[in-house]
């Protein structure tokens, strides 16, 4: 198994979603410890945001690469005003290829990736569950995932900025989403 793990955070060792994103790796790697993992971190090493000349370039190819060839990938999204990081949104530019990951039809775009696993770690200061008027981030990364074919799995610490008890809380709940998760 290959695990693609993605951390976007800028907060270093103060991020709750790359705590959430290591407790999903060890989770997978404890059921197999021949797992082969490639590690992206977007704040310490950051994509430029899309251009032109990014679209071809190779950098832009071997995420790509990377991304196709991961049986798992294990995305780590803090929830910064409302949306997921630049960051983040600049890997997501890159996997986003019409005729590699989509194709337009007669009948409407359709995903061409299958037979992936795609489990998001979400981290979001104040409660902004899926439906809250405010709430980009989970409905986009569905969004973007549904769009090229996968179905993503979100595990989810909401609340964390609230106080000390609901971060405690909110650790819990998604450490049991961990725990239940499949390896």
């Amino acid at each position: 198994m290959k695990i693609l793990h993605i951390d976007s955070s800028i907060t270093g060792e103060h991020s709750v979603s790359r705590q959430l994103t290591a407790s999903v790796v060890a989770k997978f790697t404890a059921a197999d410890p021949s797992a082969e993992i490639v590690r992206r971190d977007l704040a310490a090493d950051p994509l430029a945001h899309l251009d032109l000349p990014a679209l071809g370039a190779a950098e832009s190819a071997a995420i790509l690469d990377e991304f196709f060839t991961a049986d798992v990938v294990v995305i780590g999204a803090p929830m910064y005003n409302f949306t997921l990081p630049t960051q983040l949104k600049a890997w997501i530019d890159r996997i986003l290829i019409a005729g590699k990951t989509f194709a337009y039809t007669a009948e409407g775009p359709k995903g061409l990736v299958s037979g992936k696993r795609v489990i998001v770690a979400i981290a979001r200061g104040g409660f902004y569950g899926p439906g809250a008027a405010l709430e980009h981030l989970e409905t986009y990364l569905r969004d973007v995932f549904g769009f090229i074919g996968l179905t993503p799995e979100f595990v989810v610490a909401e609340g964390i900025a609230v106080g000390p008890e609901q971060r405690t809380i909110a650790l819990g709940q998604a450490d049991a989403s961990i725990r239940a998760l499949a390896a």
